[in-house]
């Protein structure tokens, strides 16, 4: 009909119709969400309701000229590839918890802590208690909090603190699982989670009061345990269960 031969013909590309609206969702998480590579911001969009693969986000990531700031990889880590310590790995939930502290600033400098409470299993993070000061009450306080909550797990694993703590958990019912000085590899759960903290919320906020702090950490451990894809969990969150089944205990008393 055209008089043209077959092979001088070309179907036109065109870009699937949803393409614009994928590449805006995905922009938009990838600006909430800074520090977040294209697998977990692909995790998103099918939480969200996109039918899409890795491999077309990724394809649309880079055309979008998106990435992540490098880092160096850390040296020296001795735990196993998911976090555990050889001596003792989690073998089901509320089988091992461990907690830490880290330290961040407010905008006058003053300094606050955050005692970071993990099931090892589930990743699950239970609590982040933020105060300027925390010490040992503070701890033994945030342990009995989820003790009424979900019960007393069979190990604790922490660094070597005051051995008040040690005896109050033994006289629970838990076991201490210690860490060696100078070892924080043998907590590889809670550095892990504690490197992502820093890098996903700590050093990308600026905190003007210590109540702003609270409400904001708040806020991004519920994201982390009921949204936040988990690489070591395929990609789903570590407990979206969590934060309803807390608020409604939380209803009932």
């Amino acid at each position: 009909v055209l008089r043209q031969h077959r092979s001088t013909q070309r179907k036109l590309p065109r870009g699937r119709a949803d393409e614009d609206r994928l590449v805006a969702d995905m922009i938009e998480l990838a600006r909430q969400y800074g520090r977040y590579g294209y697998r977990r911001i692909a995790a998103l969009l099918r939480n969200a309701g996109w039918q899409v693969n890795d491999k077309r986000v990724e394809r649309l990531w880079r055309r979008e000229g998106l990435k992540v700031p490098i880092k160096q990889p850390k040296k020296g880590r001795l735990w196993l590839n998911d976090g555990s310590c050889v001596r003792l790995r989690p073998q089901y939930r509320d089988h091992v918890w461990s907690y830490d502290f880290v330290h961040c600033r407010t905008d006058d400098g003053k300094v606050f802590r955050t005692l970071n409470i993990l099931d090892e299993f589930s990743r699950e993070c239970l609590t982040i208690r933020v105060r300027r000061k925390l010490n040992s009450t503070d701890v033994i306080d945030a342990l009995t909090d989820l003790f009424i909550l979900r019960g007393v797990p069979a190990f604790i694993r922490s660094d070597n603190g005051p051995e008040f703590v040690r005896d109050w958990i033994g006289a629970v019912g838990a076991k201490t699982a210690y860490i060696e000085p100078g070892s924080p590899w043998e907590n590889g759960y809670c550095e892990s989670f504690n490197a992502r903290f820093r890098d996903e919320m700590l050093n990308g906020e600026v905190f003007y009061s210590l109540r702003e702090a609270q409400i904001l950490i708040e806020q991004w451990r519920k994201h982390y345990n009921t949204k936040r894809p988990h690489s070591a969990l395929g990609y789903r969150p570590p407990a979206p269960e969590a934060i309803i089944a807390m608020d409604l205990r939380l209803l009932i008393h």
